[in-house]
């Protein structure tokens, strides 16, 4: 089974807009079977610097597979999928002055 990703396996990358399929050149594929070794899924969060930059570049690259890996026809085998989402940024409410700061500026004003 490990023979056929190191042949010709391909990455899955989950986007908020459905899978996608990446074709890694042979060295990137001995690597990422490596990667992979433990878990078929990984966040994109937890993998290190290097293996983020290899990915963020293997997508930047815009080599995606064919649309027949989707629909499910797995012609090449799925050496691992990464889980990669977009950051969740939450809106902070504004901020309320400290409970010390608000009565001496309110004692501040008041004095002549």
């Amino acid at each position: 089974m490990w023979i056929d990703k190191l042949a010709d396996g391909v990455v899955r990358v989950q986007t908020p807009i459905g899978p996608r399929y990446l074709m890694p050149s042979f060295r990137q594929r001995v690597y990422l079977l490596w990667m992979f070794r433990n878990f078929p899924i990984l966040p994109h969060a937890v993998l290190s610097a290097r293996q983020q930059r290899l990915i963020d570049r293997m997508c930047a690259e815009q080599r995606f597979a064919s649309m027949a890996y989707a629909d499910g026809m797995d012609e090449a085998p799925v050496i691992g999928t990464i889980e990669r989402r977009p950051p969740v940024r939450t809106e902070l409410p504004p901020r309320r002055p400290a409970a010390r700061e608000a009565p001496l500026a309110a004692e501040a004003r008041q004095q002549p």
